[in-house]
């Protein structure tokens, strides 16, 4: 069941090591700036928390994974300070889970789009169903993936990159993404994904914590500038998302 509260729900469990953060948004899994806030604050606790080894990252229902930035809410910037704000939320989350000393797992269960590849580029590994296509199709709103970027081009190099953002309107499916480097595994069914995850994660929860968190450390060296480049990123989205192109368009959208 996909949560009917207006801003979202974050619930994290905790059981062997492993702590299993779910978000969920009754539009597509989308992400308003208090849910944002919740999961950065979510991932900054539990990298400071001496049960966890191991975090899992998934998302609610059967439906998308993540359909990115609340269009709600990017309808509603009026100035360049919100919008500043509301796209440095996506930096918040991207930092945290970089900088987080737990490595990350995604459960890429269905599509993602925009912020939500965003999202499943960061984590440190991911699995995924043949569901999950992935689109960015910023530039078709008049604003481009300035923020999530670094995240995506870190993962899928920026040919890739530059191929998802230029054709905005094209889904690649997940075979693609794998190949590309984005998914580590791609099963048929949601129960062949949460079997193999579970399998994973268990067995990864098992190791040396030291090591693991010395791991994390190594795949994530060279993005220290990401504490000031994502936030540049932001105020660009954030003049961006003022423009008369993008106002018609989040409009067209919405309907």
């Amino acid at each position: 069941m996909t949560t009917e509260r207006q801003n979202g729900s974050l619930y994290t469990t905790i059981e062997n090591k492993i702590a299993t953060v779910e978000f969920g948004h009754p539009a597509s899994n989308s992400f308003p700036s208090e849910l944002l806030q919740r999961l950065t604050k979510e991932l900054n606790d539990l990298s400071n928390n001496q049960q966890v080894n191991l975090i899992i990252l998934k998302s609610e229902g059967e439906g998308a994974f993540c359909a990115g930035a609340s269009f709600d809410e990017l309808l509603a910037v009026s100035n360049l300070i919100e919008g500043t704000s509301f796209f440095s939320g996506f930096a918040n989350v991207i930092n945290a889970m970089r900088k987080c000393s737990k490595l990350i797992v995604g459960r890429i269960h269905g599509k993602a789009v925009g912020g939500g590849v965003g999202l499943a580029s960061a984590c440190d590994y991911a699995f995924a169903t043949v569901d999950s296509a992935i689109k960015l199709s910023e530039l078709a709103i008049g604003i481009g993936p300035f923020v999530i970027e670094p995240a995506v081009s870190r993962k899928i190099g920026k040919s890739a990159l530059g191929e998802m953002t230029l054709a905005a309107h094209e889904w690649k499916n997940a075979y693609w993404a794998q190949e590309k480097g984005l998914y580590a595994k791609v099963f048929e069914t949601r129960e062949e994904l949460d079997k193999g995850l579970e399998i994973f994660a268990s067995k990864l929860a098992s190791y040396n914590p030291e090591a693991l968190s010395e791991m994390k450390k190594v795949l994530w060296e060279g993005t220290e500038n990401w504490d000031t480049l994502l936030y540049e990123r932001a105020s660009i989205s954030g003049k961006l998302v003022l423009s008369d192109f993008s106002r018609n368009a989040l409009n067209q959208f919405k309907k």
